[in-house]
């Protein structure tokens, strides 16, 4: 299995990884040069040690194989050598995702992000049989992304403790809210859990958590950091500080969404990373303004206040 640059016991892939936008120029092009300037923002400035590239926020339904492959290879030129890199290559189609995963693998990755099959309603053991042919494709380690208001159908837990079986099933990134779910899959399997919703980060510490896969942590992931080594040395209401000093950025990611939230939250940080790739529109001015003023209020300093006015 290939090892992680900051994998550490109970933490196959680090602990606080962002999914990071995939940058686009003014025609639309995957810019394949801003991707490696934000790895590396991403990693040396916020306090990323992992990033996943191709994501959902990195807008992989509308990135062609061939970019995903170019981006993924930029990324991990710019850090792999100390931040964990983790492709997205989850699709719902078992074949395609087999080609992702193996492409992946080819181009540098530290591990693979499978999600959920998405629109095809598969059974359990669909989904079982699914992700055990990814697992099988490489010998990269595997992070299931259970996500069921994507994906409609959830990974139940009896279907998490057969895949843990798997040598190279090591983890979990949750966005299904059910920490019932999860504390029982992680007591009985050892399967790491990574909290995959921002607003929940702290309470899946609670039950075992062991970092993040974040959509704020392109511009907080320091915070994501404090929060986390807070609570894992006792100062539980110093990790409750933090969560609460974000609120008001969780605020605005839920209304607005990841992929525009994100792009929107960069460029007023002094990133400009382009426009989402449509069905994903720009973000309204109302939404610019509802972002800028949740930043302000989380205590960001913004560089680019004027992107507020455009």
């Amino acid at each position: 299995m290939t090892d992680c640059p900051s994998a550490i016991p109970g933490r196959p892939f680090g602990r606080v990884l962002t999914a990071m936008v995939t940058p686009f120029d003014e025609d639309g092009n995957v810019d394949l040069k801003l991707a490696q300037e934000l790895a590396t923002y991403l990693v040396d400035s916020v306090g990323n040690d992992g990033l996943v590239v191709n994501g959902t926020t990195g807008e992989s339904p509308t990135t062609t194989d061939h970019e995903k492959e170019q981006l993924l290879r930029a990324v991990v030129e710019a850090v792999g050598d100390r931040a964990t890199v983790v492709a997205g290559a989850g699709t719902n189609n078992t074949r395609h995702s087999v080609e992702l995963a193996r492409s992946a693998e080819k181009a540098g990755a530290h591990g693979l992000l499978a999600v959920t099959p998405y629109y095809s309603r598969p059974p359990q053991e669909g989904i079982y049989q699914h992700f055990w042919e990814i697992a099988d494709a490489t010998e990269l380690p595997v992070m299931l992304y259970d996500i069921p208001p994507r994906s409609v159908v959830p990974i139940q837990v009896d279907t998490l403790k057969k895949l843990a079986e798997h040598p190279q099933i090591v983890a979990v990134k949750d966005s299904k809210h059910d920490l019932w779910a999860g504390s029982e899959t992680m007591n009985d399997t050892g399967l790491a859990y990574y909290s995959g919703e921002d607003p929940l980060n702290l309470p899946w510490l609670s039950v075992g958590a062991v970092g993040f896969v974040s959509v704020i942590g392109h511009v907080v992931g320091d915070r994501l950091r404090s929060m986390l080594d807070a609570y894992e040395s006792g100062d539980v209401l110093g990790a409750r500080e933090v969560h609460n000093g974000l609120l008001p950025i969780y605020r605005s990611m839920n209304f607005v969404g990841g992929v525009i939230f994100a792009k929107t939250a960069l460029r007023l940080c002094g990133y400009e990373t382009g426009q989402p790739r449509l069905p994903l529109p720009a973000a309204t001015e109302e939404q610019v303004r509802l972002i800028t003023s949740d930043l302000w209020d989380a205590g960001l300093v913004l560089v680019n206040p004027d992107a507020a006015q455009r």
